[in-house]
């Protein structure tokens, strides 16, 4: 899909899953036409059971629910949900599930996010379907209305089409996708665009980053769990910092989910802020989220921005150039930086052995799984 950008949408932003949950719940729940909805991790516990309760409440009402999870991201999904969710009448297929063929096949994952209701609402974030969204995470999502919604189902349908199974094919036949509905244009609308990623095949996500970040006038903030990037954002971060772009990145503190990559990406700090870089690590709880300001342009969506997400995975992020929504996400970072410690230039550059040996071994460790790519 050629990335466009959409006149007339309508986005609401939704910080943490006590705003996001319930608004998804609430769409689903008044469901007509159909539900997709794609996601990575789903796990066997409280919030995949409200999720399936949620698609089962909506098929047994007799509106057609599609779900596809990534092979891998829920293999902690038990066979007993599964065949619940089934034997309701969700249709539910995986892609790509591990298997005893190549490398790079098994580390090829569907890292998207995307929900679609009816045609006419679309959510995207880093959501996942595991308990840790309830509390111990700290999560982002974005609701769109208008255009934007077609080119979110176009990724899904062109998914959930793709590779079939046998068991798949004889399911498609039984229980074909329901036709697809345009949402129109909101008069008062703004613009955005879909953007999506293939992994090394295609990295429109990737290059418009590049381009915003040389773009930038005033500030370029940027929010993600895994800071792990490649050189040429490194790079571009540094010269917008040295050409007085204020650049900040909101990173997590010692509350993460995979400390090694943490400190792989803490090796970078000292450059970084060398250059001008201000670093925030948020305190409160691990921040899963990702998002994106460079002025008045906001791309909220499932991409970490990390060179294994660019690489191997499919993603996709909602781009949004409005100056009022831009402002909101403004405010949400500014509210995350109280809460978050800010790394002192100084005190880094006299951070203790043990620290720097950390860095150094889990350095190589990504250094070596960069080249196997």
């Amino acid at each position: 899909m050629q990335p466009v950008w959409r006149e007339g949408n309508r986005f609401t932003l939704l910080p943490e899953a006590s705003r996001f949950l319930p608004a998804m719940f609430e769409a689903i729940h008044h469901a007509q036409y159909y539900v997709l909805v794609e996601l990575y991790l789903m796990e066997t516990g409280t919030l995949a059971s409200q999720v399936s309760d949620a698609l089962i409440g909506t098929a047994e009402r007799g509106v057609p629910v599609c779900l596809l999870l990534d092979g891998f991201g829920s293999m902690g999904l038990s066979n007993a949900d599964r065949q619940r969710l089934t034997q309701a009448g969700v249709q539910l297929r995986f892609f790509n599930p591990l298997g005893f063929h190549s490398l790079a096949r098994n580390l090829s994952r569907d890292h998207r996010k995307i929900v679609v209701v009816d045609g006419e609402v679309a959510f995207t974030g880093g959501f996942g379907a595991v308990d840790e969204f309830l509390s111990a995470w700290y999560e982002v999502a974005l609701r769109a209305d208008g255009p934007v919604v077609a080119d979110w189902e176009a990724l899904f349908r062109r998914l959930w089409r793709s590779k079939l199974t046998q068991a798949d094919q004889r399911q498609a036949r039984r229980q074909p996708l329901p036709v697809s509905r345009t949402p129109p244009p909101f008069n008062d609308g703004v613009r955005g665009r879909v953007m999506p990623a293939r992994g090394y095949r295609y990295q429109a996500i990737r290059y418009s980053l590049h381009q915003r970040v040389g773009l930038a006038q005033k500030q370029l903030w940027l929010c993600t769990p895994y800071f792990v990037p490649t050189f040429r954002l490194r790079w571009r971060l540094a010269r917008a910092a040295k050409r007085g772009v204020d650049v900040r990145l909101l990173l997590p503190g010692a509350k993460h989910d995979h400390p090694s990559v943490r400190y792989a990406g803490q090796r970078f700090y000292q450059a970084m802020l060398k250059a001008g870089v201000r670093i925030f690590e948020f305190q409160p709880t691990f921040i899963h989220a990702k998002f994106v300001l460079a002025d008045e342009w906001v791309s909220i969506g499932s991409c970490n921005f990390d060179h294994w997400n660019l690489h191997w995975n499919l993603e996709a992020n909602q781009e949004v150039d409005d100056p009022h929504f831009a402002k909101e996400v403004r405010d949400l970072f500014e509210r995350n930086f109280v809460t978050s410690d800010e790394v002192d230039a100084a005190a880094w550059a006299a951070r203790p052995w043990p620290q720097r040996v950390k860095e150094w071994l889990f350095g190589t460790l990504d250094g070596l799984i960069t080249r196997l790519k």
